[in-house]
């Protein structure tokens, strides 16, 4: 059978690029599905010889939608090469800066790249089915959702000086306090994003219950679920904290753990087919002890969020889950998304409102005391790592970074593979529909991948479903460019 290629517009909506091989068996079933990530930019290797003042700033250049989630872990790392503890009103400003990238960024993930899917159809026209198409027929709604997302950049802006790569936080603190004005024009911007975000919610909550079928069969199978929590009361945590792992049925394996002992329970896997690395939890082996960060899990893990109106969405999202709360869809991360925008509305308007907030007492100073350093923080997408070894000089001799998307890098085979097993069914004539293509890509929106920051990608590579049979031969090959 020859091999056809056909090309379909627009480009899929994630941050990167990737390809989707499926596999068929003998009666045109499914019998695997891979997401291979075959971008490869060394970030690590040519950080080498930096000095460490220099790594927020260069790491921050990862990724143009996440660079604040470097900039915060490389700049505790370097706290922690510096041995110093940094003042109070720091810590609530970067606590503050990393709320509004938490903001933006689900809101980009949400309102930009998921929605369209979700309140056009995934079947629609896919000349339609983006930002542009849901503009043109949900007018309110859009605005309000690139308000929202603006309303976190300026979050950012306002404390860093720009929107994207700020240099502002540094090793021992930040390099400039909050201005009254800014906090006072911050605080006049919340009720409005706060609407939104509650407008947002009772959508995806009527979505999820009249779409059982999606909510199925979109990433939904047992896994561990790992992330921060706060040092008391186990709590909704974005910035420091305990690193907790549960499992499905929502048991601690671990709890109360320093993160800066990653390497003690998480392990790194390599496949042929991917540049992506897959983390896993080593006391379970590959690929048995594959777990899943960010929105959904840290939802799952934490006791409690701490903000009123957050912890009543909570308790809600998880009547939704199995007997013992725990949610299990990956479909769900979109819900959980808008759970932790709330959150972080809530947090902000706490810390615009306290006094020390204006202190000008925002940076330590320190020195080289220690030659290995590891910073983790919360980003939007999930648990990140920086870990750097130092020679006595400050320069960098060797950096790791664990990246969110990278630890879901098992869940998303595995959710690319429910997908297509649910809707493909005897394909004898080897056709794949183009709602199919779109499903198979929402299960991979749906953990708002960052390719960018796991694999360093550089150069274009369109996303690319090839469909298999039997014998290994192409039988449909589907190409977005």
């Amino acid at each position: 059978m020859t091999t056809r290629r056909v090309v379909i517009d627009p480009v899929t909506r994630i941050e990167g690029h990737a390809k989707i091989s499926i596999f068929l068996d003998d009666k045109g079933e499914v019998s695997d599905a891979r997401f291979h990530v075959t971008e490869f930019r060394g970030f690590e290797k040519f950080c080498e010889g930096r000095p460490l003042g220099e790594m927020a700033g260069i790491t921050a250049r990862i990724c143009g939608i996440c660079p604040v989630s470097h900039l915060l872990a490389s700049a505790k790392t370097g706290d922690d090469i510096f041995a110093v503890t940094i003042p109070p009103t720091a810590e609530k400003l970067r606590r503050l800066m990393n709320l509004g990238q938490i903001t933006q960024s689900h809101a980009l993930s949400f309102f930009h790249l998921s929605s369209p899917d979700l309140l056009l159809g995934f079947d629609s026209d896919p000349a339609q089915r983006n930002i542009f198409g849901l503009i043109a027929k949900m007018p309110d709604l859009a605005r309000g959702g690139i308000r929202l997302r603006q309303f976190g950049q300026e979050v950012i802006e306002r404390l860093g000086g720009r929107k994207i790569h700020p240099a502002w936080a540094v090793p021992g603190g930040v390099r400039e306090p909050l201005k009254v004005e800014d906090r006072d024009y911050l605080l006049s911007r919340l009720p409005e994003a706060r609407q939104t975000t509650l407008q947002a919610l009772s959508f995806i909550k009527r979505y999820v219950d009249e779409h059982q079928e999606e909510v199925d069969n979109f990433g939904n199978f047992p896994t561990l679920f790992l992330g921060l929590v706060s040092k008391e009361g186990g709590r909704w945590e974005h910035y420091d904290g305990y690193l907790r792992v549960m499992d499905s049925e929502g048991n601690l394996l671990v709890d109360q753990f320093d993160p800066r002992r990653y390497s003690e329970i998480i392990g790194e896997a390599v496949e042929p087919w991917s540049y992506l690395k897959s983390p896993y939890y080593k006391p379970l082996g590959y690929p048995g002890g594959a777990y899943r960060v960010g929105p959904l899990a840290r939802l799952n893990i934490c006791s409690s969020i701490g903000t009123p109106l957050a912890d009543k969405e909570l308790a809600e999202f998880r009547q939704r889950g199995n007997s013992k709360g725990v949610v299990l869809s990956t479909f769900m991360y979109h819900y959980a998304r808008l759970i932790e925008i709330l959150a972080a509305l809530e947090r902000i308007e706490l810390l615009l409102n306290d006094p020390d907030i204006l202190s000008t007492h925002v940076r330590a100073s320190g020195g080289i005391n220690k030659l290995e350093g590891v910073g983790v923080s919360e980003a939007p997408r999930g648990t990140l790592f920086h870990h750097y070894h130092v020679d006595r000089l400050g320069m960098i001799k060797k950096v790791n970074l664990i990246i969110a998307t990278g630890q879901n890098n098992i869940a998303m085979n595995r959710t690319v593979k429910q997908i297509a097993q649910h809707w493909i069914h005897g394909a004898v004539e080897a056709k794949i529909p183009e709602g199919l293509l779109n499903r198979v890509e929402a299960g991979i929106r749906a953990f708002d991948p960052c390719l960018s920051c796991s694999t360093h990608a550089v150069g274009q590579m369109p996303l690319k479903v090839t469909l298999f049979d039997a014998q290994g031969r192409v039988l449909d090959e589907v190409t977005r460019s």
